[in-house]
């Protein structure tokens, strides 16, 4: 009796991990937030955070720590209900949301990585040619340095190469956001319209670079832990690069710029800062402090 009586539990829930909405919004969220991080810990951490910040600022935790907490709140936001779901919530649920949202994370980009392994070798093939010698496409042990020409994508510095970079992470960005089943005519809405993305992050091109450097690369497998492509490393010094104050502006720029090729019609490829938004005003201060330091130096060195 006991047995027929729980048999159809451990399916209904099974079925209910599978159906849960937080896999879909996990799918998004490690696409165009945090990509590689653990969300049960992350949850876990982030709500001992809180309790901890009652006495302590987030100013006073490492620079590690405030990164994290800073993609917990953004999941918060992202997600009406899930701060009062993690706080009634047992650590078993607790570890369970995580569990559900990394599990939609590491799917994204299971499939992504999948998927791309093919369709990138169309989008660097040489126009009206054929790639030469010819590269597999259910393979990738001749890619990576293997090969002359994702050789010179991975290392195109000093390379006259047209800037086919730029457009492949373009089409690898559009790819991934905006098309359906590959198809530019598909009827049924893309990743981006389907969470209401309507603009690039920083850490969605983040996501697309890795994307792209993993799929010319001879690796077969994306780990986390693996020590030949290094994707987390290579990932995280680009929110690093991004998220640098001194290189804000030209951060702008580059979302601008991608904006306009991946979302021509949204305002964000439009819209300038405008003069008198805190982030401008506080430009203006830097360029003046950095002007009146120059001419200090001018003065003395006359």
């Amino acid at each position: 009796m006991t047995t027929e009586h729980s048999t159809p539990s451990i399916l209904s829930k099974r079925a209910i991990s599978s159906s849960d909405p937080l896999i879909s919004h996990g799918r998004h969220f490690g696409q165009t937030v945090f990509a590689l991080c653990n969300y049960p810990s992350l949850l876990t951490n982030g709500i001992l955070r809180l309790e901890q910040m009652e006495e302590t600022p987030l100013e006073d935790f490492s620079a590690e720590e405030r990164r994290e907490h800073h993609v917990f709140e953004q999941l918060l936001d992202s997600y009406p209900g899930l701060l009062d779901r993690l706080r009634n919530g047992s650590e078993e649920e607790i570890l369970h949301v995580g569990e559900l949202i990394g599990k939609g994370a590491s799917g994204a980009r299971g499939d992504n990585t999948k998927s791309l392994k093919s369709a990138i070798l169309d989008w660097i093939s040489p126009k009206g040619a054929s790639i030469q010698p010819p590269l597999h496409r259910n393979s990738k042990i001749d890619r990576g340095f293997n090969h002359e020409l994702t050789g010179l994508l991975l290392c195109p510095t000093g390379s006259d190469w047209h800037d086919a970079e730029s457009r492949l992470l373009t089409c690898v960005s559009m790819y991934t956001f905006t098309l359906v089943d590959k198809d530019p005519k598909a009827t049924r809405s893309g990743n981006a319209r389907l969470h209401g993305m309507n603009c690039v992050t920083i850490a969605s091109i983040a996501y697309i670079a890795t994307q792209v450097r993993f799929a010319l690369s001879s690796s077969s497998v994306f780990s986390r832990t693996d020590t030949s492509t290094d994707s987390e490393t290579f990932y995280h010094s680009l929110l690093d690069l991004f998220e640098d104050p001194d290189k804000s502006k030209e951060v702008d720029e580059l979302l601008t710029w991608w904006n306009r090729q991946v979302f021509p019609t949204s305002s964000a490829a439009k819209r300038p800062i405008s003069v008198n938004s805190a982030l401008a005003k506080i430009r203006i201060k830097r360029l003046a402090t950095k002007n009146a330091a120059d001419s200090n130096i001018t003065v003395a060195s006359i």
